[in-house]
């Protein structure tokens, strides 16, 4: 957790740190920022931008990391629907103050949610990555519930370096074994999550898949996830938008359940959860389970390796999946119609509950 007044890059370069939108501020993102500005040590940023809002301190502290002798990176996406304008304004006034602007990839429209800040420590090299499911915005972040990773692992920092390299040297494609990518292997890998969850099913272990995204309309994916329900694999989806799958179908969807939550805050993670054997995977980042976002965008999606960290989304996954006052049950009648507490059931609105859950974490670290 981090706390008011401290220095984020202390904090960052001892444990992983995840941050939630809104029950958590933005601002730890923003004084990251500021801090790496005005660092003597730091020496590179390298960003990465899809929506930022109207008057942006991320774009403000990179301009002053810049004034500040920094080298400074960043890719922004000039066709983000709706913020156009806006950033081609930042584009520019980041260009005027000496920031090497790219403009994304060519015949991609680039998604993810990344930054790198470099630090050199003496004689050694110390990097801090952030990979979200949501903008480096702060006007969103306290509308669109999130998560941010902030890590110094060498083995995601490593991984997180070839995405740049691949937007720096358009298409340079490197091996990744925590990330995954789209275009390049995100498909790929997700088929072979879903079957390792089938093969397991089918040998008698407990497999179960945990998905929470905005839509869920592959084709590809809606008909592995019908292949493992039929396996035995259980599911639970969390689809916010656009669903294909038709759920508890005798035969064809039976291991499937799945909600919508509409409430005060956008609900806007991707968080996938694969059982594993009892060796529970997870990861988060800015993919919907989409063909326009696993097949013609630049999405990455980073495994969760802090063990702390893994079990808290679980939890969330597992606070929201009780929700029973602004969940709507997805159901092959397509009613949407709201989940009721059962018997003597207490209400759980999700969104509370998980402010209460940080509270919580947040009271017994003080």
């Amino acid at each position: 957790m981090l706390m008011p007044h401290t220095s984020v890059f202390q904090v960052v370069g001892k444990k992983d740190i995840m941050l939630h939108f809104p029950y958590q501020t933005f601002n730890h993102v923003i004084d990251f920022l500021r801090e790496a500005a005005i660092n003597p040590s730091v020496t590179h940023i390298q960003m990465k931008l899809y929506r930022v809002a109207s008057n942006s301190s991320v774009a403000l502290s990179l301009i002053n990391a810049a004034r500040n002798g920094k080298q400074v990176t960043v890719v922004m996406e000039l066709q983000a629907r709706f913020d156009e304008e806006n950033n081609i304004y930042w584009a520019n006034r980041l260009q005027e103050e000496g920031v090497k602007v790219i403009f994304g990839v060519n015949k991609l429209k680039v998604h993810a949610k990344l930054c790198i800040v470099r630090e050199q420590v003496g004689n050694t090299e110390v990097h801090y990555g952030i990979i979200g499911t949501g903008n480096f915005n702060e006007k969103t972040a306290k509308l669109y519930t999130d998560v941010m990773l902030m890590t110094t692992r060498p083995s995601i920092i490593k991984e997180m370096k070839m995405v740049f390299g691949f937007f720096e040297n358009q298409y340079e494609i490197g091996a990744y074994k925590n990330i995954l990518m789209a275009p390049i292997h995100l498909r790929r890998k997700l088929r072979q999550l879903i079957n390792r969850e089938i093969k397991h099913a089918k040998s008698g272990a407990p497999a179960s898949i945990y998905i929470k995204v905005n839509n869920l309309i592959d084709r590809e994916i809606v008909a592995l996830l019908y292949e493992a329900s039929n396996a035995g694999v259980k599911i639970r989806l969390i689809v916010r938008s656009a669903c294909s799958i038709v759920p508890e179908v005798k035969g064809m969807s039976e291991n499937i359940k799945a909600i919508s939550i509409l409430d005060k805050f956008l609900e806007h993670p991707r968080i996938l959860y694969f059982h594993n054997k009892g060796k529970e995977e997870v990861f988060i980042g800015s993919a919907d389970m989409m063909e326009r976002n696993i097949d013609n965008r630049v999405e990455v999606l980073v495994k969760v390796l802090d063990e702390e960290i893994r079990q808290q989304l679980i939890d969330i996954l597992e606070i929201q999946w009780k929700d029973n006052m602004k969940a709507r049950n997805l159901s092959q009648y397509h009613l949407n119609e709201y989940i009721q507490p059962e018997n003597e059931d207490a209400p759980v609105r999700s969104q509370i509950a998980i402010y209460e859950y940080f509270k919580h974490f947040s009271e017994s670290e003080t």
